[in-house]
């Protein structure tokens, strides 16, 4: 039985190291997080994914799965380890060369190495590839280097991870033929080879579309608010083209994917991605639009109660949430704050969370930022009745409001916020 060594236990390395424990692999699992080390040999696990927690427990009381806060021998090596942007918007590569390193003194002739973070192109061939061969290591006969990159969606990783198709960019042909060999033990999903930069290429592009397509769909937002349309039903109604596929406005764009990656694009060639550019501004102008907006509803000292935290709903994660900027906005105005999250703990936020009751009693606005199930049939009567002012601002378009003493805003109708606004204070 080969031994698999996951260097980085998130959101991705996690799930990853617990499936090929399930297919019969002896897996290690590796984080500078003592914490979620100790956490997982104890069979659980210090992140929210769907059916993940039954698997690790599984997995680990098999002696399939442990973890460790430095590399081991192994056979196959994987790096899934965070990708960050710097101040700048560049790629921050620390974490990925740091983990290349670590995984060093436990290589032996024939390993395979593969990199699942996401990674601005030419990673592999002018970072990962060089730091093994400075052990004197023939990268591509000694050691099969590839690139893999994670391509699954929160709360549906396990499915995810077994029924989609695979991207595995080899550093030459048979380094990508070891790699794919390695995922084939359980991914049922078409296996695709091709070079290690056209992989790099391929998910930065999956996530970039993604976000100029919202970006797009945020634009027409603004537009719409200006005009007076509803823009929810000029999206549906232009979605019935069957050529047509725009997303939805909201907040703003999240997440360690949409909201980083076409970053590294832009580094690499921002004279040559105008549109990628100017769809990252956009996007990130989210924000301040929704607060434009709650000041049209709230007085100055009044009381908001943020709904929503996470970048998208029914999952913990709020890495580059737009909801966690919207907040900071909020801060540094003249508001009262209430939030509330069902799905985030206190110790992953520097404020105080609150409770459905504590959040919105004598709250001027409900400020919807995530659509988690837990928002989408609230309870009316206690709106009406806790709230100084029943008021719902649904920036993620989610809530399902019947009573007509609850005024309702979603990107439908922003633009009966200014004639409404003197009824309301």
């Amino acid at each position: 039985m080969e031994k698999i060594c996951v260097v980085g236990l998130g959101y991705i390395g996690l799930p990853t190291a617990a499936m090929f424990a399930k297919v019969g692999y002896e897996v290690l699992g590796v984080d500078v997080n003592e914490s979620a080390v100790k956490l997982l040999n104890q069979g659980e696990i210090h992140i929210e994914e769907v059916g993940l927690r039954e698997l690790v427990e599984k997995v680990v009381r098999e002696d399939r799965l442990r973890a460790a806060t430095s590399p081991e021998h192994a056979d196959v090596f994987i790096i899934a380890v965070p990708t960050p942007n710097y101040p700048d918007h560049t790629a921050n590569l620390e974490y990925v060369k740091s983990a290349t390193k670590s995984i060093l003194p436990f290589l032996k002739k024939g390993d395979v190495v593969i990199v699942e973070s996401t990674i601005p192109p030419r990673t592999i061939d002018d970072f990962v590839a060089p730091i093994i061969q400075t052990e004197g290591w023939n990268v591509g006969e000694d050691i099969f280097l590839a690139h893999c990159p994670e391509r699954v969606l929160p709360g549906r990783i396990l499915i995810e991870l077994v029924e989609n198709t695979r991207i595995v960019g080899g550093i030459n042909n048979i380094s990508g033929q070891k790699a794919a060999q390695v995922y084939s033990s359980f991914v049922t999903g078409e296996i695709i080879i091709t070079s290690a930069v056209t992989a790099e290429m391929s998910k930065l592009m999956e996530n970039t579309y993604r976000d100029v397509n919202i970006a797009l769909a945020n634009e027409l937002a603004k537009i719409s608010d200006k005009l007076g349309i509803n823009a929810l039903e000029v999206i549906e109604l232009a979605n019935r083209h069957p050529r047509v596929n725009l997303h939805q406005p909201g907040p703003g764009v999240g997440g360690h994917c949409l909201a980083v990656d076409p970053y590294f694009i832009i580094e690499k060639a921002p004279n040559e991605s105008p549109l990628i550019i100017n769809a990252r501004r956009i996007n990130n102008s989210m924000p301040e639009f929704v607060i434009g907006h709650v000041d049209k509803i709230v007085d100055s000292g009044g009381k908001v109660a943020v709904f929503g935290l996470t970048y998208k709903g029914n999952i913990d994660d709020v890495r580059e949430s737009p909801a966690m900027d919207v907040v900071s906005l909020l801060q540094e105005g003249n508001y009262k704050l209430s939030i509330y999250d069902p799905h985030v703990k206190q110790a992953q936020v520097s404020f105080k969370l609150s409770t459905f009751d504590e959040a919105i009693d004598q709250a001027d606005c409900i400020l919807i930022l995530t659509d988690h199930n837990e928002f989408k049939g609230l309870d009316e009567v206690k709106i009406h009745s806790k709230m100084r002012n029943p008021v719902v601002f649904d920036t993620k378009n989610c809530a399902n409001i019947n009573s007509e003493a609850i005024k309702y805003y979603n990107y439908g109708n922003l633009y009966e916020m200014s004639r409404n606004v003197e009824t309301l204070v």
